[in-house]
């Protein structure tokens, strides 16, 4: 049996937490000197802006200090660089179902671009709010690796670019909330037990009492589809990077995976033909159906994970499951089958792609 997949029965508590802490993120803003914020530059100016930072950071892994995990004897990986006003609308959409660009740089039309890893742990974006947007990717609570290695690529670009920076204030950044040091740490958690057992206020209360931000699937301004939330730190100001590291992996993220842990425990101990009933209803449904939506995908995927993770399937992978949270995204259904056209054929592509990833499990 696999090393994700629970004995059926036996509640699922792997050591990098994942069966909470889904993925986490470590992102970094910065802006060159001699160039104004992008929202004031001008088309030439973003352009010089996004060849000077593209320059800088090179076309291979160590050129932006990604490489230093690597055997000696291991050509560095190729950096692959998008530029984003040439990509096809789709495929700019996915970048953004993939968390690898946020939505804004995803719909604009300047000059801007992305460069992506082959594993696609890091993303570095030009010209999004900011000249420099660098993001470090990890699965599971691998949040000191993801810091390690965020920090690693700012010094590697900070000794060839000239961020702007204020001897007080910090890092200068188009948004005031960022000004400081600049950067924003995050996990995405999933929460489908406090969810049913009605204690995400919980968290709530104690995100805000902590100055950090709790937001949607996809980040601010979208829905906790499937009970997945992001939680990150709204403080950039007056605050060390280190000091936002403990806070996030010291000190909210230990709390967290507690009390989604103790809430199944709650269920699996008061409720657990209510929490039986939901699950296999759950697994049943995406086994079954021929039309499937996006939310009610997302939402019995959730229910399914929590079944897994508090061990009432056995033979259903957390890996399957966080993939299929990606694939059934809509862009990226268009992209594996040409043939759809209308949103009845998404919904009967969608149904079909989680019926296959699901059949003979459990």
């Amino acid at each position: 049996m696999s090393a994700d997949v629970p004995e059926a029965g036996s509640p699922f508590r792997p050591a990098d937490d994942s069966d909470v802490v889904m993925s986490c993120r470590v992102r970094l803003a910065r802006n060159v000197v001699g160039f104004p914020f992008v929202g004031r530059a001008t088309h030439p100016q973003r352009r010089e802006i996004l060849e000077t930072v593209r320059a800088a950071a090179g076309s291979d892994e160590a050129s932006v200090g990604l490489a230093g995990g690597r055997a000696a004897a291991a050509p560095p990986a190729h950096l692959a660089w998008l530029d984003m006003p040439t990509l096809p609308k789709r495929d700019r959409q996915i970048l953004w179902e993939r968390h690898l660009v946020s939505r804004q740089f995803a719909e604009g039309d300047s000059p801007r671009a992305v460069a992506v890893t082959t594993d696609e742990r890091f993303s570095l974006m030009v010209n999004e709010e900011d000249h420099v947007r660098m993001q470090v990717l990890r699965p599971g609570n691998a949040m000191r690796e993801a810091f390690d290695v965020a920090m690693g690529v700012d010094d590697a670009l900070g000794s060839r670019l000239d961020f702007a920076f204020h001897p007080r204030l910090g890092y200068l950044t188009a948004c005031p909330t960022n000004v400081g040091c600049g950067m924003r740490i995050g996990a995405m958690v999933h929460l489908r037990a406090m969810r049913v057992t009605n204690e995400l206020e919980k968290v709530k209360r104690a995100a805000k009492e902590l100055h950090l931000a709790v937001r949607g699937f996809h980040g601010e301004g979208t829905d906790a589809t499937g009970d997945w939330f992001q939680i990150s730190n709204q403080r950039t100001l007056g605050v060390t990077e280190h000091e936002l590291l403990e806070l996030v992996a010291g000190r909210i993220l230990p709390l967290v995976v507690t009390w989604e842990r103790e809430s199944r425990a709650r269920l699996l101990a008061q409720q657990r033909t209510l929490l039986e009933d939901r699950v296999f209803r759950g697994i049943a449904l995406l086994r079954a159906a021929r039309l499937l939506g996006l939310d009610e995908a997302m939402k019995q995927l959730s229910t399914v994970r929590m079944g897994a993770c508090a061990g009432l399937l056995s033979g259903v992978s957390l890996e399957t499951l966080a993939r299929l949270t990606i694939q059934v995204q809509s862009a990226h259904l268009r992209a594996a089958d040409p043939s759809i056209e209308t949103d009845d054929d998404e919904r009967a592509v969608r149904a079909r792609v989680v019926r296959e990833a699901l059949a003979g499990t459990g």
